[in-house]
């Protein structure tokens, strides 16, 4: 992964995902300031201390496509998200996994069909091996398989599960992770890490958006980049004292 003023060539062009002099927008209150370039790349797992739940939301959004930045412009293989129409953006997104911290369960739906739904829209993938996949990640996270109940019946533990494994679900090319403070436990961080490493070793990548010291300070995380988000810009550094 790399930062600075600019990318050659070659390092442009492997980026899975790429910020070219982008100055963002991260909230109504967080006025975009100085461009900030960064590449992410195969193999790459970046924890970026992310300042606070807006810049948090705001920069995934952002590395999605859903939110263009003030000025330059965002790649994802490639592809510059401001020039690409609705059909090709959406396949693009059936290649990022996330964690959002949001949740966005859709209560008229189980839950296999909202584990589900991301790939079953943007992917051909096969339903009936797609399932498969979600049952084998369910296990991997803990649960017994993948659950049945509509979102509102399901304890607040399984629902941090079941988002895990519709992040990881489809093999993506990027995992994007929003902070979410379970992250951190002992519990859900051994699972995490080993998924994390199985996209790595897919040529994937992801990113870790986090508010939590905890994580931050995890000598143990086999991270290849520490940022911060400073106002709407990306930096190295320390996180927050």
């Amino acid at each position: 992964m790399t930062t600075g003023a600019g990318l050659a060539g070659d390092r442009a062009a492997r980026a899975i995902l790429r910020f070219d002099a982008a100055r963002l927008v991260l909230g109504a209150d967080l006025p975009s300031a100085r461009a900030s370039n960064l590449a992410l790349e195969p193999g790459d797992f970046a924890l970026i201390d992310a300042g606070d739940s807006t810049r948090c939301h705001a920069f995934a959004d952002a590395a999605s496509g859903l939110v263009a930045p003030a000025a330059g412009r965002i790649f994802f293989l490639g592809q510059d998200w401001a020039a690409t129409g609705p059909d090709d953006a959406n396949a693009l997104r059936g290649r990022i996994g996330r964690l959002s911290s949001a949740g966005q369960w859709i209560d008229s739906l189980a839950m296999d069909e909202n584990i589900l739904i991301q790939q079953s829209h943007h992917t051909r993938r096969d339903a009936a091996r797609l399932a498969d996949d979600a049952a084998r990640l369910a296990r991997h996270f803990g649960l017994p398989g993948l659950p049945l109940d509509r979102p509102g019946l399901c304890a607040h533990a399984d629902l941090e599960r079941a988002a895990l494994v519709r992040a990881f679900l489809g093999r993506p090319r990027l995992v994007i992770l929003e902070h979410q403070a379970h992250l951190a436990e002992p519990e859900h961080l051994e699972p995490l890490v080993n998924a994390v490493r199985t996209v790595r070793d897919r040529g994937g990548a992801v990113l870790w958006l986090t508010l939590d010291p905890r994580a931050w300070g995890d000598v143990t995380l086999p991270v290849t980049r520490r940022l911060r988000i400073i106002g709407a810009e990306i930096q190295e550094g320390a996180a927050r004292s």
